[in-house]
């Protein structure tokens, strides 16, 4: 779709400002009073701190350990506090906290690696090298992100930094020219995409900093048309794995990586070559993409999560109103805005990359108004990943299909996610903090990623298997003004040593009513269905109340029994209490019918 109009790029490709420039005071002071004040403290008091000291220990210990965070809190605590200088500067436009941000800068250029340790390979699944070889630099998701930023303050402070010394931004231009411009246009990395290889978010995130990083610098147009030309088939390569209904097979949080991405490169192309990439924006398949973050909410900072999302999504930012203005969607503008409204943070305090830091502060206050319209009315199904959507005043139920192939997968076909009165009541739980074992042969050894702790089926210790192979059948959905409904046979998720020859699962909406959920299977083994809570359950023989919100009634079910888990690691905190619990439903017979009310 996009290289096919390589031909048709102009002889001068123009360049991108991610921004304004620190001299434009007018567009600076522009900016909220409020806001300014809060920037610029929080840049005085970076002024203060000392600047994070990144060892080869500190390097290694990921292939050590297998710990990633404490490297990577290191590596993020110096970007954040680089971003929060040059916000300071811009606002103020002192020079004051010039000198800190020279140190800052040159403190990343003599990185060895600007790769994090996780993902220091050569190959899409290649051995993890212990330390990063300078002479041949891999360009990762965050070898991007910091070239990026670089590139943005560089853009945007220019003339103050080459007021100092020009070797400044001379040398960031030689880092970036090394580490990234050249390995990008001389060798293949996987996310670049070849032939049918499967694409992810790494794709769209990577060349949208790319294209920023080289369209910010003053490059040359041999090497911007070389950059565009192949960033163009990585796009393609993107978005021949989505389907066009636009979901992201990765979850919400990486929708903010994917599919939002893309409306980044698209705007740096949009702007490049005036004209030429307008076409794109009016793609139904775009358009889909980009409503689908609102589609996935729930309410307050609930959303549907499967797959290494989390059920608690930080607020939109002006990003999100942006693309929705892009594509020309109404209702996710005015969802952007208004889940922009709610957030604490205005200028996007712990994020790292600077340009969306840059577009929140100089596009956010413009956003008008809007109160968040409810989601009761919205039902919605994305035959490529098999997820169902259905609401009514009350509930709020997903369904996920698909199978146990997808990015970022959780063996969870059939799996049941159920909120009412904005409230979760069944839950996916999520994922635990990364760490080497999460991206490795092990991965399905993790809890959280296997079927017996998703609202689904167990049959005698034999659980869901990862793979492609591994999915639904027979879905069938309708929605009408009294019901919505959903069926399909979830018994191919699960390997021969499961015994199961069918495995039918009915999940229906009655509005206004309850949600049911029915179960019929044959196999060899006997059944036992877990359900997820975050909620105290209180059992009797066919009943379980949870805590004040809602009750189930089980008919078919043996003794109910309680499973209480504790959650320590903090980004499960960061959605659920501090204990979950998982109920066990043995089958009876064949029939297990569940009323939630």
């Amino acid at each position: 779709m996009f290289s096919q109009i390589s031909g048709e790029l102009p002889d001068v490709l123009c360049d991108f400002t991610p921004g304004v420039v620190c001299s434009d005071r007018a567009r600076w002071n522009s900016v909220p009073q409020a806001t300014r004040e809060l920037v610029v403290r929080e840049a005085e008091e970076t002024l203060a701190r000392a600047w994070p000291v990144i060892t080869a220990s500190d390097y290694r210990e990921f292939t050590a350990t297998g710990n990633r965070s404490r490297f990577e809190e290191l590596y993020f605590t110096r970007r954040r506090m680089l971003n929060n200088l040059v916000l300071g500067e811009l606002i103020e436009g002192a020079a004051r906290f010039l000198p800190k941000i020279v140190d800052g800068i040159f403190l990343i250029a003599e990185e060895s690696g600007w790769q994090l340790p996780a993902h220091n390979a050569y190959e899409r699944s290649g051995a993890r090298l212990p330390l990063p070889d300078n002479s041949q630099p891999v360009v990762d998701l965050f070898a991007a992100e910091t070239a990026a930023l670089l590139a943005t303050i560089v853009a945007l402070l220019g003339d103050e930094l080459d007021g100092i010394c020009p070797e400044i931004t001379a040398r960031v231009g030689r880092e970036i020219e090394a580490r990234i411009l050249l390995p990008y246009l001389g060798r293949h990395f996987w996310w670049m995409g070849r032939d049918d290889e499967r694409m992810n978010n790494w794709t769209a995130w990577i060349t949208q900093n790319v294209l920023l990083t080289v369209f910010s610098l003053k490059t040359d147009q041999a090497a911007r048309h070389a950059v565009v030309e192949k960033a163009l088939g990585s796009l393609d390569a993107f978005l021949k794995d989505y389907a066009e209904d636009g979901a992201c097979e990765e979850g919400v949080v990486y929708y903010r990586h994917a599919a939002l991405c893309l409306h980044g490169a698209l705007t740096v192309l949009d702007n490049v070559a005036p004209g030429l990439f307008a076409r794109f924006w009016q793609q139904p398949k775009i358009r889909n993409m980009a409503e689908y973050i609102a589609n996935m909410h729930v309410a307050g900072r609930y959303f549907f999560n499967f797959a290494d999302s989390s059920a608690v999504v930080e607020p939109c930012s002006a990003r999100e109103y942006l693309f929705g203005k892009a594509v020309g969607s109404k209702m996710l503008a005015e969802f952007a805005a208004a889940d922009r409204a709610a957030a604490e943070s205005p200028h996007l305090r712990g994020e790292w990359n600077l340009w969306y830091r840059v577009q929140e502060l100089l596009a956010g206050h413009t956003i008008p108004a809007a109160e968040l319209q409810p989601a009761s009315g919205r039902d919605i199904f994305y035959p490529g990943i098999g997820l169902f959507i259905a609401r009514d005043d009350q509930f709020s139920l997903a369904v996920k299909g698909g199978n146990n192939g997808e990015g970022h997968n959780h063996n969870d076909v059939g799996s049941v996610t159920l909120y009412k009165n904005g409230r979760p009541l069944l839950i996916d739980v999520g994922v635990e903090t990364y760490t080497a074992k999460t991206f490795s042969a092990r991965r399905y050894e993790i809890w959280t990623m296997q079927s017996a702790f998703h609202n689904l089926p167990t049959f005698a210790g034999v659980m869901q298997s990862a793979g492609e192979a591994f999915g639904a059948r027979d879905v069938e959905v309708g929605f009408d003004e009294a019901r919505a409904r959903i069926s399909l046979d979830i018994s191919g998720a699960y390997p021969a040593e499961a015994q199961l020859h069918s495995y039918h699962r009915v999940v229906s909406l009655s509005r206004g009513r309850h949600v049911e959920i029915v179960d019929t299977y044959d196999g060899g083994r006997p059944a036992i269905l877990s359900l997820m809570t975050c909620l105290v359950p209180t059992v009797t023989s066919d009943r379980i109340d949870l805590a004040d919100l809602g009750s189930i009634f089980a008919d078919g079910s043996g003794p109910i029994e309680i499973d209480e888990i504790d959650v320590d690691d903090i980004r499960l905190r960061s959605a659920w209490p501090e204990k979950l619990y998982r109920l066990r439903l043995p089958f009876a017979g064949r029939f297990l019918r569940l009323r939630i009310v």
